[in-house]
């Protein structure tokens, strides 16, 4: 298996920056196209569990908008020709808070699908865990 195959990792970045585009520009289609239309699709968010690509589009059709945000950093990895991971650190313009996303995309047969998402916000501190 070619690991971060410039083509394949090329192809996920369009699909990324297609998503971030409807993201930013609330085009709920294209954000519902991207995701896997199946049952096993799971999107966890900064106030939402949604298991299923039609829990999903109900969330999608429920907002007005997005906040805007800025891309600090974009991670893409392929595992051969037909799975990807893509992680996103980003900061929200309005409030400056730093948010993280990640994306499990797998190749299908009608192209790259988000098949699993986890969005959250980073915490100031986390109370219940003791440093060293």
């Amino acid at each position: 298996m070619q690991l971060d195959n410039p083509a394949i990792q090329a192809e996920v970045r369009a699909v990324f920056d297609r998503y971030e585009d409807a993201l930013m520009n609330n085009k709920t289609e294209v954000l519902d196209s991207i995701f896997w239309a199946d049952p096993r699709t799971v999107r966890f968010g900064i106030t939402e569990i949604l298991y299923g690509h039609e829990a999903i589009k109900a969330f999608r059709a429920s907002i007005a908008r997005y906040a805007k945000r800025i891309q600090k950093n974009v991670h893409i990895v392929t595992f051969g020709d037909d799975f990807a991971a893509t992680h996103l650190v980003y900061e929200r313009v309005e409030t400056g808070l730093i948010g993280r996303e990640t994306k499990i995309m797998a190749r299908m047969p009608e192209g790259w699908r988000v098949v699993s998402a986890h969005v959250s916000i980073l915490a100031e501190a986390d109370v219940a865990t003791q440093r060293k």
